[in-house]
């Protein structure tokens, strides 16, 4: 049970008035909270302190909070390679505790089953640090020592070990650090409150910015005045909506915004790879279309993705990817979100089926796919994807009328993945349009892409070998290949290899006003 403060503690600290839980109301009562001495500056006296109070006065008196939660007997917290790590990074004496997104997901018990990163920090320099590593018989890899982060590796799962620190300049998009031995001031160069929580082997948690009760209340806040943090590093604008779309809750913190929209032109200065990584992100989360239209309300959306155009669409698509459907192998990919909203809007509403210029890139006043990969840094496989969900020529767009030959055609020649996209964005472009579809246009569109997500390639029974055996030369060779695949295809890949090359010595011999031999499962042409 917890232990109130000893009466020597509450003669070093003077009473205050109680300030609201509620992180929403405390910001609103600035003055409420209490002035302590300059040692106890920032620290709450009347939070409860476990075992003997007078343990925790030292950590008290020097800016530190003595733990405020404990987390439960985790899977990653007991796991044997954890352990193994911060048995290492203490075993001179020095102090360890997980920092980050794994203390706050397991204190909102969210996504058990994911896989977790965890991030340590740690008192130890990076130099000891991997002394200590490789003694323990770990691996460890330098990835950031400059700023004092390493990546330690056990039993084959990567942790990332950061010496504490505290900024000493930043320019907007580095920082030059320092190493330091109070967590306290290591918490205070994170960006959100919720960000800065941390939780020894033990896994008791500190906190020493409110992050728990604005967890709790679903409030992201800036640690600080936003200003000031968002100028140490301009991709926190784009941070604080991701944050918010996963853990908060509207509305969104007034002051953020503002401080967001008045330093927005900083987001020009950022890399394109860092952008990009955070965009991806942001539209990865459950409703990217109420992110991107709340970045747009403070001129940020502008600034890092000015192709974008209405939402609506993207809304349709989110519902299909992710309660529409429910279909195993389908879910959010943020990539085909991005070409759903860079896409030209939707046609007006009206009756049938939206025309496809309605989802193909057909606009000259957007870049194309390849300039958009290119400017946002893309991989050549995610700019060749993007390119052929945005810039694909009219035929090449699946058709829930069309028939299941011209589907089977369509995902031989352009692979199942890019036929799935498509499908997806020009479903969502006739939703997105309205009026509310028929069911039975639902089916047909449900039809076809769960043929797609079943579609596996399947092995012509002739070669081009076939085709030069039966006399055939040069283009010939590729033009009757391609006729005959497209008629066994439309036909259901039934036709054995007997009737494949009947059908091809009927090419050979140039019978071209007369009907070839029939196809199994084809009409004659």
């Amino acid at each position: 049970m917890p232990v109130r403060a000893t009466r020597r503690e509450r003669s070093i600290l003077p009473s205050a008035p109680p300030f609201p839980a509620n992180p929403r109301q405390r910001r609103r009562q600035p003055l409420r909270r209490p002035l302590l001495p300059k040692a106890t500056q920032d620290m709450d006296p009347r939070l409860p302190i476990e075992g003997r109070p007078d343990r925790h006065l030292g950590a008290m008196l020097a800016g530190e909070r003595p733990p405020v939660g404990q987390l439960g007997p985790l899977d990653w917290l007991v796991d044997p390679r954890t352990v193994a790590v911060m048995t290492a990074l203490t075993a001179e004496g020095g102090e360890a505790r997980f920092v980050g997104g794994c203390v706050r997901d397991s204190l909102l018990r969210r996504d058990p089953l994911r896989p977790m990163d965890i991030d340590i920090a740690t008192t130890e320099r990076p130099e000891r640090v991997i002394a200590l590593i490789e003694a323990a018989g770990l691996k460890a890899v330098p990835t950031g020592l400059a700023h004092g982060t390493l990546t330690v590796v056990a039993g084959g799962k990567p942790f990332e070990v950061t010496t504490l620190r505290r900024d000493t300049a930043c320019d907007g998009r580095h920082a030059e650090v320092a190493f330091t031995t109070s967590f306290r001031e290591d918490a205070g160069r994170r960006d959100f409150t919720i960000n800065a929580l941390s939780a020894d082997r033990e896994g008791r948690v500190f906190d020493y910015f409110d992050g728990i009760s604005d967890l709790h209340a679903g409030w992201v806040r800036f640690i600080g005045r936003p200003m000031d943090r968002i100028a140490e590093d301009y991709l926190r604008i784009l941070r604080f909506f991701r944050f918010h779309a996963r853990f908060g809750r509207p509305p969104a913190d007034p002051d953020a915004l503002s401080a967001c929209a008045a330093q927005a032109a900083g987001l020009d200065r950022l890399s394109a790879e860092r952008v990009r990584s955070e965009l991806l992100k942001i539209l990865d989360t459950a409703d990217p279309a109420g992110v991107l239209m709340a970045m747009r309300g403070v001129h940020v959306l502008e600034r890092v993705l000015p192709e974008a155009g209405d939402v609506t669409n993207l809304r349709m698509l989110t519902l299909l990817e992710t309660r529409g459907l429910m279909l195993p192998g389908l879910g959010a990919d943020p990539l085909r979100r991005l070409a759903c909203v860079v896409g030209p809007p939707a046609l007006s509403a009206g009756s049938g089926p939206p025309a496809l210029s309605a989802v193909a890139g057909s606009d000259p006043s957007r870049d194309s796919g390849a300039a958009l990969g290119a400017r946002l840094r893309l991989s050549r496989a995610e700019t060749a994807r993007l390119t052929g969900m945005l810039d694909a020529p009219a035929g090449r767009w699946p058709d829930p009328d069309a028939g299941e030959g011209a589907l089977r055609r369509l995902l031989d020649g352009e692979g199942k993945d890019l036929v799935i996209d498509r499908a997806l964005l020009r479903w969502a472009a006739e939703r997105g349009k309205g009026p509310y579809p028929r069911a039975e246009r639902t089916a047909r569109w449900r039809a076809l892409i769960e043929t797609a997500l079943g579609w596996t390639a399947p092995t012509f029974p002739l070669g081009g070998r076939d085709a030069l055996a039966c006399g055939l030369k040069g283009p010939a060779v590729g033009e009757a290949l391609a006729a005959l695949r497209g008629r066994w295809l439309e036909g259901g890949c039934q036709a054995g290899r007997d009737e494949m090359l009947a059908w091809l010595a009927t090419w050979r011999d140039g019978a071209a006003d007369e009907p070839p031999a029939p196809i199994k499962g084809v009409e004659p042409l």
